[in-house]
């Protein structure tokens, strides 16, 4: 073993040749099949259903070791963007909360659809985690990338700020942070990760994050959980299952009988959620309510100087 000392260049090349990235690593993680990865989705649920699960996959079943492959479906007959609790709509609320959105992003946002024969639909918006995502396509550093699971991040850590990915995406779910925002001081000891993509960093994109580290523990993400009508379904096409916290379902028997789309199909981005559509129900046509509550920040007159978010 030479015992010649290094010069500080060589140690930087060395140090270069040694990173692993975020990326490549959880791609190694993908294929040696961490345990982590393939923990159960909702354990307590998914116990009830292992008896018909092995009667209906039989030998084609789910296999131990297998890469989750997560997705959401949003069940637009329930969602009433919160009209009938008077509040702002609940997922947005807690997806700002549990990842201490910068104002005014709305990483999950209710957009209202006027009805034809009156009334209006609400439809909850997340980042639509495409197979085929444009954004990962033009990041030139490799900070958008997409995991063994399927979900799409945003390490900011790698972010340049050059917005090729906002301009392309379809679904304008994207958002960039321009400058220091109002955010709770908790989010200052926040470990960053690009699951959980806090605290945020000046001068880089943001969006839905899909919350997988959460479906791995066994948890539905925050929008799912604070949803008053269980309208939102989180779970895994490897499995078949989803569950909206309420109630388990064989994810493909689901969409199919209930006619699931997915936005701007026609593209080829091939999107991670679906949407079960409306057929002109009363949630979302009363005549005697006027549109959605404004979407609140809590923390931001709790933070003195901090200046707001504005574009």
């Amino acid at each position: 073993m030479s015992s010649q000392k290094e010069t500080p260049g060589q140690e930087s090349e060395n140090l270069r040749k040694w990173r692993v990235s975020r990326r490549r690593l959880l791609k190694i993680m993908g294929a040696a099949g961490v345990v982590a990865v393939v923990a159960p989705i909702f354990p307590s649920l998914v116990g009830k259903v292992s008896a018909a699960r092995t009667q209906t996959n039989g030998a084609n079943g789910a296999k131990p070791g297998r890469i989750r492959q997560w997705v959401m479906v949003i069940d637009l007959r329930r969602c009433d963007g919160c009209q009938g609790i008077d509040e702002p709509p609940q997922c947005t609320q807690a997806c700002i909360q549990g990842h201490y959105a910068p104002e005014p992003m709305q990483w999950i946002q209710v957009f209202e659809h006027e009805l034809p024969g009156g009334g209006t639909q609400f439809i909850p918006t997340p980042c639509m985690q495409c197979h085929n995502a444009p954004c990962v396509n033009v990041c030139p550093v490799a900070a958008t990338f997409t995991t063994p699971e399927g979900v799409v991040l945003i390490d900011q850590e790698r972010c340049i700020g050059c917005r090729l990915c906002m301009a392309v995406c379809p679904y304008d779910r994207r958002f960039f942070n321009w400058g220091n925002a109002p955010i709770p001081p908790e989010s200052l000891l926040a470990d960053y990760n690009p699951e959980h993509q806090a605290p945020a960093k000046r001068g880089t994109v943001m969006k839905c994050d899909f919350c997988p580290d959460m479906a791995r523990a066994g948890k539905l993400p925050y929008c799912a959980q604070a949803c008053p009508t269980n309208a939102i379904y989180y779970g895994d096409l490897e499995e078949d299952i989803a569950t909206n916290g309420e109630k388990l379902v064989k994810l493909s028997h689901f969409l199919t009988e209930n006619q699931a789309y997915r936005l701007k199909e026609d593209l080829g981005t091939h999107p991670r959620v679906y949407y079960i559509p409306g057929h002109g129900e009363a949630v979302s046509r009363d005549p005697r309510r006027h549109g959605r509550k404004a979407t609140r920040w809590p923390w931001q007159e709790k933070v003195e100087g901090a200046r707001t978010w504005k574009r």
